[in-house]
Parts: structure tokens; C-alpha cells; sequence
């Protein structure tokens, strides 16, 4: 099994930089995409052989997610039933026979970090979320986590201390989540690769510099560890400020 997550930035434009294409290259199995940026009727894609699931913010051109997947689930479900969390797309959950997939686009802190009291809510919330499920079959959740954990996870850490993204609360918040039996797949498999991103600002050509941040993650149960396979940051692939994170599993 191929899962790949991606957040586009805005489906309608990342479609214009050969989105297509690299969906196709990319084969997955499961493709997840956060921050779509779009309301229902607003695009229509169909690639064969998929089933396609989507959550739409009620705020138009703004976050959302989706996820297209080759295996019919069980059960789809979106959001994390809590009414404050659940209006802006940001969690869809797809119930397989042996474990839930879940596609989630974690909220931003923003500049002068105006949303990191609710961001510290939000992380409580989902934690809880997807320990709750995790006591029924293992989880393994993807998408854009808007945090990097550690100082190797981003090009300049001193300089980015407190900012968005890279905040002690953040960075705790996510040392919660692997504490609670949860594996970051990535650095299971390359614990000390240094230099490999998946977002890099538009501003003073980061991505050129490779000035970038990992803050995509795929994350899963520590009882699904022995299915991993590998793990993958696509670099190469441009059409937005992010680029695809993959993982290979059983």
C-alpha cells in the first residue's frame, strides 16, 4: 500500500501546475490533500479507479480537505464531533476492516500567534480523537501538522524559535501526541536525515535555498509498526509551497 498526502495550497491553482500529472506519477493507493481551498461544485476531478471524499470549510476559499482512495471503506466520517473544531473541513476519517486512515490539516497559529490558545484546544481535542479510535484498530493519520517538532525538522530553528510553527506549546503538544503511541514515521526510518522539507515559504526564494520547514508528516499506532515499509518526501515535486509526503506500508 501507497499513501500520499498533500497540501495543494489551493486545488484550483495547484490543477494548473500539473496536478494531474503527478497524481498519476504518483500512483498512491490513498492520496490525501489538505487546504483545497474550495467549496462542493467548485472543481470536479476523477481519476479512475478512485472513490473521492471531501470536507469543505463553511468559510469560502479556505482550508478543507480530501481524500481519494482506491480501497472502498467501511465508514466515512468527517470532522472530530466537536461543533467548535468542525467547521473548516480540516479531518476526514475512513474506517478500513484492520485500522482507520485519517487526512487532517491542523490549524495555523498565525502571525503574532493569535490562534495558539485555540490551537492548544485543537491538539488536546484531536489527541484525544485519535487515541479514542486507537483503542478500537490502529490509526495511521497524514496531512499538514503545521508544526516542525524538532530543531533537525527545519533549516534556521534559532532564528524561528516562538514564530508560528515552531512554538514550545506546538512542539509540546506534538511530544504529547508520540507519547501517547504514536510513531513519526518519517523519522523512524531516517532518525538523523538532515535538509529534507516539505514546505518552504514563497518569500526569498526558500525553496531555491532550501531554507524549509518538515511540518507534513504521517504519523501511526506503535501497533501498526510492523507493517511500515518506507517513507518518502517528494522534493521534487513543485505546484505549491508544500510538497507530497508518502508512506509505504502492509
Amino acid at each position: 500500500m501507497k499513501a500520499i498526502s498533500w497540501n495543494v495550497n489551493g486545488l484550483r491553482a495547484c490543477v494548473g501546475k500539473n496536478f494531474m500529472e503527478d497524481f498519476k506519477k504518483l500512483d498512491a493507493d490513498i492520496f490525501c490533500l489538505q487546504e483545497t481551498k474550495l467549496q462542493k461544485d467548485q472543481i470536479v476531478i476523477e481519476p479512475d479507479g478512485y472513490y473521492q471524499y471531501w470536507n469543505y470549510a463553511d468559510k469560502k476559499g479556505y482550508s478543507g480537505t480530501a481524500v481519494f482512495t482506491k480501497i472502498r471503506p467501511l465508514k466515512v466520517s468527517y470532522g472530530i464531533g466537536i461543533d467548535e473544531h468542525d467547521h473548516e473541513g480540516r479531518v476526514i476519517t475512513l474506517e478500513f476492516e484492520d485500522y482507520y486512515f485519517i487526512t487532517v490539516y491542523t490549524p495555523n497559529s498565525k502571525q503574532q500567534l493569535e490562534r495558539l490558545e485555540y490551537r492548544q484546544h485543537w491538539e488536546d481535542d484531536f489527541r484525544n480523537y485519535v487515541c479514542r479510535l486507537n483503542k478500537e484498530k490502529p490509526v495511521v493519520f497524514c496531512g499538514d501538522l503545521n508544526v516542525a517538532h524538532k530543531e533537525i525538522d527545519l533549516k534556521n530553528p534559532k532564528t524561528n524559535h516562538h514564530n508560528a510553527g515552531f512554538t514550545d506549546e506546538e512542539r509540546n503538544k506534538m511530544t504529547e501526541l508520540l507519547d501517547a503511541g504514536f510513531i513519526d514515521t518519517y523519522r523512524y526510518f531516517y532518525p538523523d536525515e538532515k535538509d529534507i522539507y516539505s514546505w518552504w515559504s514563497y518569500r526569498f526564494k526558500a525553496r531555491e535555498k532550501n531554507a524549509g520547514w518538515r511540518i507534513d508528516y504521517f504519523i501511526v499506532s506503535e501497533d501498526f509498526r510492523d507493517r511500515l515499509k518506507d517513507a518518502k518526501i517528494h522534493t521534487d515535486i513543485m505546484g505549491s509551497d508544500h510538497c507530497p509526503v508518502e508512506l509505504v506500508y502492509e
